[in-house]
């Protein structure tokens, strides 16, 4: 695909040419920022094993260290830090010939119990990190969010389909609109100051080693049944989601990374399978043989009278294929299977060993 199509690269193009285009990226040193947390820490993990020097930057608000997944070996530099601060990003930029810029709040509960904190985070760090890119020219990949689609989309989600967000009364769109938002930075920065850019929205990655404390579901459940507590399932359980495993979303990001043809756009990147929140339910309960009852919870005593709730998330993956040949190779079951047998049985390290991530 000619570079000269892509969205928001029109000052790439006269900058690289078709030298630029043909080029592979050897990525030999990257920056992740939100390096501790759980994608960042499987997509350290896997450059690492490539061979490629990892500086992880983090201010540990959700991510951990000593991180399990990462550990700590050669090659890898763990910098404690805020995405916020310029002068320590750029400094962390230079010498480095690409950034994965997955850092913000996550988590509904923690965006909905705080919007102003989410609205302020999201919106300080991704402008630091992209003038730093853009300062050094480095290329960064912007971590964006299936959210940003809105209430409105009708599934699957297709990239140049518009995004919609509820009223400002329901904070649970903040997240959305600083998404929104720093996607439309990243296509600004490429139009007007030469920025190699590429934006993905994420659909509800999941797998070993994520944490249930921040509101995501599927380890929620598992860790309800395993205790043979009630699982609660907010709302009738009939919204629908997609799963994607987190080592199907580093094959997407690291594949994007190394192909420049593929960058200047806006991927979704997500699985196939759709099912709805209560027959994930049902599925964690009976692969865990648990007797744990299903109890259905209302979403405003879960999240507070202004909370609203988007029936459906699929993403049409399409573009990213044609790109660059991905999918994802992890089904629902393996999904739920890994997601259940945790850290210590279906380590990111084990994934990779076994060459599927």
């Amino acid at each position: 695909m000619d570079i000269a199509t892509h969205e928001g690269c029109i000052a790439a193009r006269s900058r690289w040419g078709k030298a630029f285009r043909e080029w592979i990226s050897p990525l030999k040193k990257v920056l992740i920022t939100g390096g501790a947390g759980f994608i960042g820490a499987w997509l350290g993990r896997a450059l690492l094993d490539q061979g490629v020097e990892v500086v992880a930057l983090d201010d540990l608000s959700t991510g951990t260290w000593p991180n399990p997944t990462l550990g700590e070996p050669e090659g890898l530099t763990f910098v404690r830090g805020d995405c916020a601060d310029a002068a320590l990003v750029a400094r962390l930029v230079e010498g480095c010939d690409f950034v994965f810029h997955l850092a913000a709040v996550v988590g509904v509960r923690r965006v909905v119990e705080s919007p102003l904190r989410t609205a302020l985070v999201n919106q300080a760090t991704t402008l630091s990190v992209l003038e730093a890119a853009a300062g050094a020219g480095v290329p960064v990949l912007l971590a964006s969010s299936s959210e940003v689609y809105g209430p409105l989309a009708t599934a699957p989600f297709r990239e140049d389909d518009a995004g919609s967000f509820g009223p400002p009364e329901q904070g649970r769109w903040t997240y959305a609109l600083t998404k929104a938002a720093g996607e439309q930075l990243a296509f600004a920065l490429g139009r007007e100051r030469g920025l190699p850019f590429v934006v993905v929205r994420l659909f509800n990655t999941v797998g070993p080693g994520q944490s249930a404390a921040f509101g995501m579901v599927l380890p929620r459940f598992v860790a309800q049944a395993r205790r043979g507590e009630p699982i609660t399932v907010y709302g009738d359980g009939e919204q629908t989601r997609v799963f994607c495993h987190v080592a199907d979303v580093v094959d997407a990001l690291v594949a994007l990374a190394r192909t420049p043809s593929s960058w200047g756009r806006l991927y979704n990147v997500g699985g196939v399978e759709s099912v709805s929140i209560l027959d994930l339910a049902r599925k964690v309960r009976e692969r865990l043989g648990s007797d744990s009852p299903i109890r259905h919870v209302p979403f405003v005593q879960a999240f507070g009278d202004d909370f609203a709730e988007a029936r459906h998330r699929q993403p049409d993956i399409g573009r990213i294929g044609q790109a660059v040949g991905w999918s994802p190779r992890r089904g629902l079951d393996r999904i739920i299977d890994d997601a259940i047998a945790g850290a210590d049985e279906a380590s990111p390290r084990r994934e990779l060993e076994r060459g599927e991530a």
